[in-house]
C-alpha cells in the first residue's frame, strides 16, 4: 500500500499550529508500525523555510499545473527516513511571511491558486501521471488546503486511488469567490450543492468532505460535535449525510519532541518517578521571565493563539483575582490585537506576577509546559488540542472546557476520580468567566494538597499519549478505505 500524506505544513520544516505537529509525527509513527507493510510519502509546498531545512534534494519531475510551472523535489524529513516531496514554484511559495499570510497577517490573495496547485499535484500523483514509478493507493488529505484533492481525483483524473479527508478544524474552510473556477480548472457543472459550491462560493473543505471516500476528525467527540448546528459551521447537514464514513481518532504527541525526560529545551529533565526537576524548570522560568522566584506560588501557563475560539478572552478579567490568590500567570501566543493589548497591560501592571510574550517561541513553549503548575485551555471549541496532552505528559494538569478532544482526553478531578486514579485535570461546567475562575480555584485547592497533587500529576504522566495507538487506528482506516480486511 502506498500512502500519500498531503499537508500545507509539517514540523520541523514549518509550523503555524497543531496541523504541523500532526503532519510531522503521524507519518513517522505509521512508518514505524511493525505491521505497516506500506510506503508513506509526505507532500507539501516548498516554502523558503522548507527548502532551507531539507538537504540533498533531488528533482524527480517537472510539470505545468493549473497554468503554473512546478518542479517536484524529493528529500527526507530531518532525522527520519520518511520521504518528502515538495512542490517548488518560487512565485507561489517562496515569500516573506507565513504559509497562509503576509508579514502583516493578511491572507495571501492567491491562496486559492497556491493550495489548488498542492491539491492538483496530489491528484496527479494518485493517478500515476507525475512520477513514472510511483502511484498512491490512498491519499490522506489534511484540512482545507488539500480539500480540492478528492475533487480532482474524482472529476478530472478518474484516479484509481482512494481518498481520506481529515478535518483538523472545521472553522477554516478555504472559501473563495466563484470566479476562481477557471484558474482552478474546476468543472462548472459541479458548482452546485451536490459538489464544491458553498453559498455561492467555492469551498475547498466542503469539496473535500463531499468527494472524499472517507472522512476523519482528530477526536471522537469532535466527530459528533461537527454534525450539530453549534459546531458544524454550516456543514453539519453534509456531515450528517456522511456520518457512516466519518471516524474520530484522537491525536497523539511526538514523544521524541515532547517528553520531560529527554526534552532538550529544559534546563533539567525529569519523569514521573523523580519530579524534582520540574521545580528547577519552574524556578528557571520564573527568573528568566522576571517573575518572583517563588516555589509555592501556583504558576498558571498559557501557550495558545489568543483568539475567541481558545476562550482566552475570559482570562484577563479574572487575572487580578487569581493574583490575589497568590498565583502567577505566564502567557505565550499571538492573535487578536485587543486581547494581546489586554495581556500586555496586565504585565505592565503586575510585572513580577504576570509575563506575556507575543509571538511563538518553541524553546519557551516547552519550558512553560514543564515549568507551569497548571495549564489553562478554556476553548469554546477544540477539535483535538495538543497542549492539554503536553500538559499531561509534563505533569502540568490542564484546566479545560468540555468540548472536542478536551472532553476525550481530560477527566475532571474529584475525590472519587482521584481515588480511582482516573483524574488528570479540571473541566469547566461551561465556557464563562465565572466557570473559569471557579474551576481554577478548585485546581488551587488540590494544588495545596501535595499528596493529592502528586497523584494527579502521575496519573497524567503515566498515560500512553504517543502516536502509536492513533497510528494503528489510521492504519486500520487506510485498510478500510481500500476495502481490505482489517487486521485484528
Amino acid at each position: 500500500m502506498r500512502i500519500l500524506f498531503v499537508t500545507s505544513e509539517a514540523y520541523p520544516l514549518i509550523k503555524t499550529g497543531g496541523l504541523a505537529d500532526v503532519s510531522g509525527a503521524l507519518p513517522k509513527a505509521l512508518s514505524q508500525l511493525t505491521d505497516f507493510n506500506s510506503e508513506i510519502v509526505l507532500l507539501m509546498p516548498a516554502y523558503s523555510a522548507v527548502l532551507t531545512k531539507l538537504s540533498a534534494l533531488n528533482q524527480v519531475a517537472e510539470a505545468t499545473v493549473l497554468g503554473q510551472p512546478i518542479t517536484l523535489l524529493q528529500g527526507h524529513l530531518p532525522d527520519s527516513n520518511l520521504t518528502v516531496l515538495v512542490i517548488q514554484n518560487a512565485e507561489l511559495y517562496e515569500r516573506v511571511g507565513g504559509p497562509y499570510n503576509d508579514a502583516n497577517g493578511n491572507d495571501w490573495p492567491d491562496n486559492p491558486l497556491r493550495f489548488g496547485v498542492l491539491s492538483r499535484v496530489a491528484s496527479l500523483l494518485s493517478a500515476g501521471k507525475l512520477l513514472k514509478n510511483w502511484q498512491a493507493d490512498v491519499v490522506h488529505c489534511n484540512d482545507w488546503q488539500t480539500g480540492l484533492t478528492p475533487t480532482y481525483m474524482r472529476l478530472l483524473d478518474q484516479s484509481p486511488a482512494k481518498s481520506l479527508m481529515s478535518i483538523h478544524n472545521l472553522a477554516f474552510q478555504g472559501n473563495c469567490d466563484a470566479s476562481w473556477q477557471k484558474k482552478l480548472e474546476l468543472p462548472k457543472n459541479h458548482f452546485k450543492i451536490e459538489g464544491y459550491e458553498y453559498f455561492g462560493q467555492i469551498s475547498f473543505l466542503k469539496a473535500g468532505i463531499y468527494y472524499a471516500d472517507y472522512l476523519s476528525t482528530v477526536s471522537p467527540n469532535y466527530a459528533q460535535e461537527i454534525q450539530t448546528e453549534a459546531f458544524g459551521f454550516g456543514l453539519q447537514g453534509l456531515l450528517k449525510t456522511r456520518a457512516n464514513d466519518l471516524t474520530g481518532i484522537l491525536n497523539g504527541i511526538d514523544a521524541a519532541e515532547w517528553h520531560p525526560k529527554t526534552d532538550v529545551h529544559l534546563p533539567k529533565n525529569y519523569d514521573l518517578t523523580v519530579l524534582k526537576g520540574k521545580k528547577i524548570v519552574k524556578r528557571d522560568l520564573q527568573a528568566h521571565l522576571g517573575l518572583n522566584v517563588d516555589e509555592t506560588a501556583p504558576l498558571l501557563g498559557v501557550v495558545s493563539r489568543l483568539t475567541h475560539q481558545k476562550g482566552l478572552d475570559l482570562l484577563p478579567e479574572i487575572v487580578p483575582a487569581l493574583l490575589g490568590l497568590g498565583c502567577q500567570v505566564v502567557v505565550l501566543g499571538s492573535g487578536d490585537k485587543l486581547l494581546e493589548a489586554q495581556f500586555n497591560a496586565l504585565e505592565e501592571r503586575y510585572p513580577t506576577q504576570v509575563s506575556v510574550t507575543i509571538g511563538y517561541h518553541e524553546h519557551l513553549s516547552h519550558n512553560i509546559m514543564a515549568g507551569a503548575d497548571i495549564f489553562i485551555m478554556p476553548s469554546r471549541f477544540e477539535p483535538c488540542g495538543l497542549n492539554q496532552l503536553y500538559g499531561l505528559a509534563y505533569g502540568t494538569p490542564p484546566v479545560v472546557s468540555p468540548v472536542g478532544g478536551l472532553a476525550d482526553s481530560v477527566t475532571d478531578t474529584t475525590q472519587l476520580t482521584l481515588k480511582n486514579k482516573t483524574a488528570n485535570g479540571f473541566v469547566l461546567e461551561n465556557v464563562t468567566t465565572t466557570s473559569l475562575l471557579v474551576t481554577i480555584q478548585r485546581a488551587l485547592a488540590f494544588f495545596s494538597d501535595k499528596k493529592a497533587w502528586k497523584q494527579l500529576q502521575k496519573n497524567g504522566m503515566s498515560e500512553d499519549l504517543s502516536w502509536e495507538v492513533s497510528a494503528q487506528a489510521y492504519w486500520a482506516l487506510y485498510q478500510k478505505t481500500l476495502g481490505q480486511k482489517i487486521k485484528s
